[in-house]
């Protein structure tokens, strides 16, 4: 079996074929494993891009079960926060969104009295979602289940129905118009970090139940620290990895995927491809477009190119600080003007998310300093506009071929990029004085940059939005084929291309996709835990200082800490994709 890419749909992938008694390769054209999930350095500062929360982080589900038989987690603390975010509006009132719903909803409470019935409402729900969780099944593709395996699955959640019923059926746009407290209208919209205009309340309701299940936490060693340990799992089974290996072009004959070529003219033969790379280079280019019926040509050629289909990228700004900031919260969403909201070329929408990394990986960066992560949505067009070269080019170095070394842009593109970080900086020296002098490492990305090292198409990290018609679509045709393309035997998709979601979606992709490679080749799928280091440590969430309002004084919810009776076992489910699975599940049941 050949693999293309080495990100965690391709590592998954190779896992458990080499658990399964299938001889892999996996070519990666970086020089490093994980795909988005990674980090790199810069001085004395490791900057982490990936990992804010990594659903199945904690036991007791299938998504942490997983995790293990990657091996993923072994030997690592892994640390939780009692506020999963925080929100901030344009006049320095924030909403601190506790995850458990007791004191989320005393704090929203004290905020807006008016509002106390909704907030109840959410609170209800959200008490609901952590008890259904744990019965949200993961480890098996719906398409494989039969029929009596689908109705012990849908009778599991009838206790929930009510509360999944009305998160499910409501956008959280129209649900946080509800309020009326201007701020939580605004601030509901970006709980999980920024705007989601088409996920409904759902996807919310997951992450926060996750969270306060103490199972999206952040693993030890952060995002490059993950992909390199399942690297570690796929090499002690047997796998290999070639990388600086781009592929350029899947060999088919008689109608089955025979091989692949790659961009230095080499043949390498296979019984079986799985394309973990991004889905638009999988079918129109490795493939030239041939293999799709008419939902996958669809699909590809028409709806992949319409508005909201499709996750943006990222603008991202690292800044490694000499001093540490002990009153900046881990992460705040902050609601911008619109005249802030100009300085930053792509902008979806007037709001930045900003994290303080070192609270979350504090051995990433040397003690008693900071690492700042700021982030935005963005459309990759403004910056293209402003860009005159080619966005990944191959040279020769010391007898290699690279792929993803740095490309020359226009001038534009490089003000651009300039005119965002002195905004950024100057928007965080007036919330954290001091900032700016202390700035030892800077580092900034546009979704340019995500293309260069990872050929994303249009730099996004995801891949389908749920919840749309390429969501939902996507859903259909693997319901209906599989991993797999009309008409081509022995290749198969994996990776987040090959669903709708994020880490934990990627990694069980490799799991379904060798679930049906068994399934095709008449033999038994198996698969086990990784045993070679000690199971995962969890942290005790890490309380923040207390809020202040407006005036100075300790703002609600202060100096209360995350109940003792939340259990560190409990099922989170991803967000908005658990949604689109328990959707499917529930179709294809009923």
């Amino acid at each position: 079996m050949l693999i293309i890419g080495a990100g965690l749909g391709g590592l998954s992938t190779g896992c458990y074929a080499q658990m399964n008694g299938y001889r892999t390769k996996i070519l990666e054209m970086h020089e490093l494993p994980g795909g988005c999930c990674t980090s790199w350095e810069r001085g004395d500062y490791t900057l982490d891009a990936c990992v804010s929360w990594m659903l199945g982080s904690g036991p007791g589900n299938e998504m942490h079960q997983i995790w293990l038989e990657l091996g993923a987690l072994q030997g690592k603390e892994v640390r939780h926060f009692d506020v999963f975010n925080v929100v901030r509006g344009q006049d320095g009132r924030a909403v601190y969104f506790y995850s458990d719903p007791d004191r989320l909803q005393a704090h929203l409470t004290a905020l807006s009295p008016a509002d106390a019935r909704q907030i109840k409402e959410f609170c209800g729900h959200l008490r609901s979602f952590r008890k259904a969780l744990a019965v949200y099944p993961f480890l098996k593709p719906v398409g494989l289940m039969g029929r009596v395996e689908r109705l012990r699955m849908l009778a599991s959640f009838v206790p929930y129905a009510n509360a999944v019923r009305k998160t499910i059926s409501v956008l959280m746009a129209q649900y946080s118009g509800r309020f009326e407290d201007p701020l939580l209208r605004h601030a509901f919209n970006f709980v999980l970090y920024e705007k989601h205009p088409n996920f409904p309340v759902l996807p919310t309701h997951f992450q926060l139940a996750s969270h306060a299940n103490l199972s999206a936490g952040v693993p030890e060693g952060g995002s490059l620290g993950v992909a390199r340990s399942i690297e570690r799992r796929y090499l002690g089974l047997g796998g290999e990895v070639a990388y600086n290996t781009k592929v350029e072009e899947v060999i088919v004959e008689n109608d089955r995927a025979a091989g692949v070529r790659l961009s230095d003219g080499r043949e390498l033969r296979a019984d079986i491809v799985v394309s973990a790379a991004d889905g638009p280079t999988t079918i129109n280019k490795f493939l030239g477009g041939r293999y799709l019926d008419d939902a996958y040509r669809k699909l590809y050629t028409e709806t992949l190119h319409q508005p909201g289909m499709v996750f943006p990228g990222y603008f991202t700004l690292f800044l490694g600080l000499k001093r540490s900031f002990p009153e900046a919260d881990p992460c705040t969403t902050y609601l911008l003007t619109d005249e802030q909201a100009a300085e930053l070329t792509g902008i979806r929408h007037p709001s930045i998310n900003v994290q303080f990394r070192n609270r979350h990986y504090p051995e990433l960066s040397p003690p008693g300093t900071s690492v700042v992560y700021a982030t935005y949505f963005c459309d990759i067009a403004p910056w293209r506009a402003l860009d005159e070269g080619p966005e990944q080019a191959t040279r020769r170095r010391g007898g290699q071929e690279l792929h993803t070394l740095p490309v020359r842009h226009g001038r534009g593109y490089y003000a651009a990029k300039r005119r965002a970080r002195t905004a950024l900086v100057s928007f965080l020296e007036e919330r954290f004085p001091g900032l700016t002098e202390s700035i030892a490492v800077r580092d900034v990305s546009s979704p340019l940059t995500q293309v260069r090292y990872t050929g994303n198409h249009d730099g996004t990290v995801l891949g389908w939005q749920p919840f749309v018609e390429s969501g939902e679509t996507l859903e259909e045709l693997v319901k209906k084929h599989g991993p797999r393309l009309p008409g081509l035997a022995d290749f198969y998709q994996s990776g987040v291309w090959a669903t709708t979601g994020g880490l934990i979606r990627a990694a069980a992709a490799g799991r379904h996709v060798m679930q049906f490679v068994c399934r095709d080749d008449g033999v038994p799928f198996t698969a086990s835990v990784d045993t070679s280091a000690p199971p995962p440590t969890p942290s005790p969430p890490a309380a923040r200082a207390p809020p202040r309002d407006d005036t100075g004084a300790p703002g609600p919810g202060a100096g209360a800490g995350v109940r003792a009776g939340v259990t560190a076992g409990a099922w989170q489910r991803r967000r908005a994709r658990a949604v689109g699975r328990l959707k499917a599940s529930l179709r294809t049941a009923a």
